[in-house]
C-alpha cells in the first residue's frame, strides 16, 4: 500500500490517479499510523517551501516523515516534496527543511531568453543504474514547473540532472529515499514508468 501524504500542499489527485493507472491502490492520508505502516510513502508538493514546512509542523508530520525515512520504507518526494527533504531554501529565510538529505534549494539564475518559473519539458541526463529509471532511455523528457532547484551536497546521490540556466539536480536517490523535481504524474509514459519502478521497489 502506497500512502500519499496529505498536508494541504500537494497535487494529490494527479499523483493518486497516476498510481491507480499503473495498477496501485494508493491512499491519501495524514494519519500517522497509516503513513508509518505503509509499504511506500510519497510526499508530493507544490507552492512555497516555508508554507509547506509550516503545514507539516501543523499536522505533526515532521517526525512521521523522518521516521519513515529512517526505517527503510521507500520514500518519494515530488517537486516541492523533494525540496523539503533538504536543509534550506532560498525561497524563504530561516526555515529549516526536513534535512533528511544534505543540500540547498537555490533560485534558478536569470538567463537571457529563459523564463522563470521553468515550466515545460526538459530532457534528463540519467545516472546509469538509478533505480527509478530502469527501462527509461537517457535524455527522456519530463515535465517541470519550478523557480527553485536543488544543489545536492553529495553528487553521488544525484540520479538525474537537467540543464535550465544552470545544472539542476533533477532527481536524487539515497538508500530508500528518492526525489524528483519534475512531475512524474504529468510526464506521460516516462513518468508512469518512474512511478511503476517506485511501486515495484
Amino acid at each position: 500500500m502506497i500512502a500519499i501524504i496529505d498536508y494541504d500542499a500537494g497535487n494529490l489527485k494527479s499523483v493518486e490517479k497516476a498510481l491507480m493507472y499503473v495498477g496501485e491502490k494508493p491512499i491519501v492520508t495524514r494519519d500517522r499510523e497509516q503513513i508509518l505502516n505503509a509499504d511506500k510513502v510519497i510526499l508530493p508538493g507544490v507552492g512555497n517551501f516555508g508554507d509547506a514546512m509550516n503545514k507539516l509542523h501543523h499536522y505533526d508530520l515532521v517526525d512521521v516523515v523522518k521516521q519513515v525515512a529512517s526505517k527503510n520504507t521507500p520514500f518519494l518526494g515530488i517537486c516541492l516534496g523533494m525540496q523539503l527533504l533538504f536543509e534550506s531554501s532560498d525561497e524563504v529565510d530561516g526555515v529549516e527543511g526536513l534535512a533528511i538529505l544534505k543540500g540547498k534549494i537555490l533560485k534558478i539564475p536569470d538567463s537571457p531568453g529563459l523564463k522563470i518559473p521553468h515550466m515545460g519539458w526538459n530532457s534528463l541526463l540519467i545516472r546509469p543504474g538509478a533505480k527509478l529509471y530502469q527501462g527509461i532511455p537517457d535524455q527522456s523528457y519530463v515535465y517541470f514547473v519550478h523557480s527553485y532547484y536543488l544543489k545536492a551536497e553529495n553528487e553521488a546521490e544525484v540520479a538525474a540532472t537537467t540543464n535550465y540556466s544552470t545544472i539542476i539536480h533533477a532527481s536524487v536517490e539515497k538508500d530508500n529515499i528518492f526525489g524528483c523535481q519534475f512531475h512524474p504524474e504529468k510526464s506521460g509514459d516516462v513518468g508512469l514508468t518512474i512511478l511503476k519502478n517506485f511501486a515495484a521497489l
